[in-house]
């Protein structure tokens, strides 16, 4: 059986050149090359839900692949297709990056200017190693072809004061309530009051995971607060300069090492876009944007989905908004919204019903808000209706990694990164 091979290369140039050379190796069946880091995890993932055999032996990124840098992205397609030989193809073959490359997934590095022998070696390696890895999954393999990883939700507000947190701690209590398991990250680095609402006072927070390379099982556990719920609460930083120590690498190194020890990731990224948020957003299978059916709160929505798709971090048409505060007589209604900011409306509405929230808001009980509150009925509808209360699903073609800007996560990086 010939070695199939999908190459990700991003300037056309060296793809014309890389496919010449794929070409000319015996028993293989390369691939068109796809041009960015977004395609690549469409075309495996869609390849996934078909079967194993279905996937490639080997994947070859090169290392100018984009939006998402190629170590990130090595990382992600050895960790949700781990049946998938990766190969990074670099100029730098250095032993830093080797070690990187390595730490990262790959299953072998070829050097810039290719080379016909060295890019033959590399791949019948990888393949060998591929061929051996799916024997010896057999009867296990369907459980194994995406990989680990639970489901990620991003909540983000159109402004401040929409509902966003209400919104991501409701989601997470319903997937919890329905036996899952669920961490819940507040990346609202600056402003974050995750703890606040939850009543919680604990001294780790995303921060200090920021500089750790490795997040082995106990440094994770270590940074989470196991709440009175059964959540796993990821806090912000209680000193809101400290935000910005949390990278769009350090964030997508934090979500992934969650999303691989949860079911359900919830995330509430604020109404404030930085490089993290902005990471978690683009990696995440749901991309939830939080409203009010009110004339500011829409115009702010909309310019947030005009941004994240300048700053290609999400496409309008992969978002869902929710409309918060919803009442029959507001004259801005969901299908005006889902017009104005071309995303998908949620079928839920929340209710305009504050004082069903006051009590536990200002007691900082959050998670105790009686079962017969609209809002909370509302709310785990919803955690229904995105899959979260149901038996663990495959994921979604595409939306697991990059939405993506150059090179990272976010145009903030044109500005040098930061808020």
């Amino acid at each position: 059986m010939p070695t199939r091979i999908l190459p990700a290369v991003g300037d056309p140039d060296a793809a014309r050149a890389l496919a010449t050379l794929l070409g000319q190796l015996p028993d293989t069946e390369p691939a068109p090359p796809v041009p960015d880091s977004t395609q690549l995890v469409d075309t495996l993932a869609r390849l996934a839900a078909e079967s194993l055999d279905a996937l490639p032996e080997v994947v070859l990124v090169h290392e100018r692949i984009g939006p998402v840098p190629a170590l990130d992205l090595v990382r992600e397609v050895a960790l949700r297709f781990p049946a998938v030989g990766v190969v990074l193809i670099t100029a730098d073959s250095g032993p830093g990056l080797l070690s990187a490359a390595m730490d990262s997934g790959a299953r072998g590095l070829v050097s810039l200017p290719l080379g016909y022998e060295e890019l033959a070696g590399r791949v019948q390696a990888a393949a060998q190693w591929s061929a051996g890895f799916r024997r010896h999954l057999g009867g296990g393999a369907a459980e194994l072809v995406a990989g680990p990883g639970g489901t990620v939700v991003t909540v983000s507000g159109a402004k401040g004061g929409v509902g966003t947190t209400l919104t991501a701690v409701q989601l997470a209590l319903a997937a919890r309530a329905a036996g899952r398991t669920v961490a819940l990250v507040d990346l609202d680095l600056q402003n974050g009051d995750l703890a606040s609402y939850l009543d919680v006072q604990f001294r780790r927070s995303a921060a200090d995971l920021a500089a750790i390379t490795d997040l082995s099982p106990r440094v994770l556990q270590d940074a989470v607060y196991v709440h009175e719920t059964g959540l796993s609460l990821l806090l912000a930083p209680a000193e809101g300069e400290r935000g910005e120590e949390v990278t769009d690498r350090a964030a997508r190194q934090i979500v992934s090492a969650l999303r691989g020890r949860h079911e359900v990731v919830v995330v509430d990224c604020g109404s404030r876009l930085d490089s993290a948020n902005a990471a978690a957003v683009e990696m995440a299978d749901t991309a939830l944007l939080v409203t009010t059916p009110d004339v500011i709160a829409v115009r702010a929505a909309r310019r947030t989905v005009r941004m994240w798709e300048r700053l290609q971090v999400r496409k309008a048409e992969t978002t869902v908004t929710l409309v918060n505060r919803h009442s029959r007589t507001t004259e801005i209604q969901p299908p005006l919204i889902q017009k104005i900011t071309g995303t998908r409306i949620a079928a839920v509405t929340v209710p305009a019903a504050y004082k069903e929230l006051q009590a536990v808001v200002d007691a900082g009980r959050l998670h105790e808000l009686d079962a017969r509150s609209t809002v909370k009925q509302a709310l785990w509808s919803l955690a229904g209706e995105l899959g979260l209360t149901g038996p663990p699903a495959a994921p979604a073609p595409g939306k697991q990694l990059a939405r993506a800007g150059d090179r990272g996560s976010l145009g903030l990086r044109r500005r040098g990164g930061g808020r």
